[in-house]
């Protein structure tokens, strides 16, 4: 127990690899994957059983109550998102983000932007931002920005707006887990499938303890069920 084997490595791999056959099959809705160990796949040597997020293609969204947010680059060194960042890049996360909230029951979702420096002025944020912003405004997409980074996240929080684009890993993990760690969920956008699982790892330090928090994997579900059935986020569909 708590210790990471190649044998836990190849079960993991299989369940997500059955997961994944009966989505695409159309006999679920929606899936959730629990906490993995990466160690343990890459010893199983099935790392690529994950479904990783594909800078362009699929974003990590991370949902804790109200605050909603998709992160248009991932796990990439800070000094290569300047370069990396281009007014494609961001019509396509909106394109995306617009899509995958109407389809789920959320018609016309107000969509906020985050700059990505400081009060959102610098070349970055006039030649690379705003003008995918712009060309998704012409399609008719609810969006705004960029704006100010530090104050986005409270936007949404307050419900002037239902979910943010931010510009890097951290610009949102830090204001998700500031907020609220315990209930939050996290999902890959534009797969074929809702594609969820819990904001956390496998927390090897308390197995067996019996005081793991079981709050992020019913909220996991709840939203699972809730989006699957075109009824938007849970949280809505509780209150509608």
């Amino acid at each position: 127990l708590g210790k990471a084997n190649a044998e836990c490595g190849h079960a993991s791999a299989a369940w997500l690899k059955e997961m994944d056959e009966l989505a695409l099959a159309g006999k679920v809705q929606a899936t959730i994957m629990g906490p993995i160990n990466t160690d343990a796949l890459k010893m199983a040597d099935k790392f690529d059983a994950v479904v990783g997020v594909e800078v362009g293609k699929t974003y990590l969204f991370l949902i804790t109550g109200p605050l909603r947010v998709v992160h248009l680059t991932d796990h990439i060194p800070l000094r290569q998102v300047c370069d990396i960042i281009s007014p494609d890049l961001v019509y396509k996360a909106l394109r995306t983000i617009h899509d995958d909230f109407t389809r789920w029951g959320i018609p016309n979702p107000r969509i906020v932007v985050a700059g990505l420096n400081a009060h959102a002025y610098g070349e970055e944020d006039t030649q690379q931002v705003a003008p995918g912003v712009e060309k998704a405004k012409a399609e008719g997409i609810d969006v705004t920005g960029p704006a100010p980074p530090d104050s986005v996240f409270r936007w949404c929080i307050d419900g002037k707006y239902d979910v943010v684009l931010c510009m890097f890993h951290d610009q949102g993990h830090i204001a998700v887990k500031t907020w609220g760690f315990v209930g939050n969920c996290a999902m890959i956008l534009g797969t074929p499938y809702i594609h969820m699982s819990v904001a956390h790892g496998t927390a090897f330090d308390i197995v067996g303890k019996g005081i793991a928090n079981h709050e992020m994997m019913l909220t996991s579900m709840r939203n699972a069920a809730s989006l699957g059935a075109g009824t938007g986020f849970y949280r809505e569909a509780a209150t509608a």
